[in-house]
């Protein structure tokens, strides 16, 4: 399993906008994070910048948003969408797309449960839970969750 560290995760972003700026061939993965960059004008100034970002923290409680992270979130989303992992992520992903007008605010609604997985995680020293994942996501969409058996 792939697992890069903060600044290898960082510097694969730095790297596709690069590519794509020198307009060299792109692999797969690399065309994939372009494309969700070109979503999120706010950080290309900021992708043009490795070296004035690249070590740069964004603390929550500045109130900031980690652009890094987001980008990496959006990724992670297309690949679990991509796979239908967890099992029923894409259908509620097609679900909440109807319910937010657009693809991509329809994966910054997945990206907040995502969030609320690995905050709790972290926070009792577990693995990932798919089931809060997709409960946060369903109570989003105003379902009600299966009984658990």
């Amino acid at each position: 399993m792939f697992n890069p560290t903060r600044d290898q995760a960082r510097q694969f972003l730095f790297d596709a906008w690069e590519k794509m700026e020198q307009k060299a061939v792109l692999t797969d993965l690399e065309k994939m994070t372009i494309a969700i960059m070109w979503q999120h004008p706010e950080y290309h100034t900021l992708l043009a910048a490795r070296e004035k970002f690249l070590d740069r923290d964004y603390p929550p409680e500045f109130g900031d948003t980690n652009p890094f992270l987001h980008l990496s979130m959006h990724l992670a989303i297309e690949e679990q969408l991509s796979i239908d992992q967890p099992q029923g992520i894409k259908s509620l992903y097609l679900q909440m797309t109807q319910q937010c007008g657009s693809e991509h605010d329809a994966q910054h609604q997945l990206m907040d449960c995502l969030g609320e997985m690995i905050w709790h995680a972290q926070r009792y020293h577990t693995a990932p839970n798919p089931s809060i994942y997709l409960g946060c996501l369903r109570g989003k969409l105003g379902l009600l969750d299966p009984p658990q058996t």
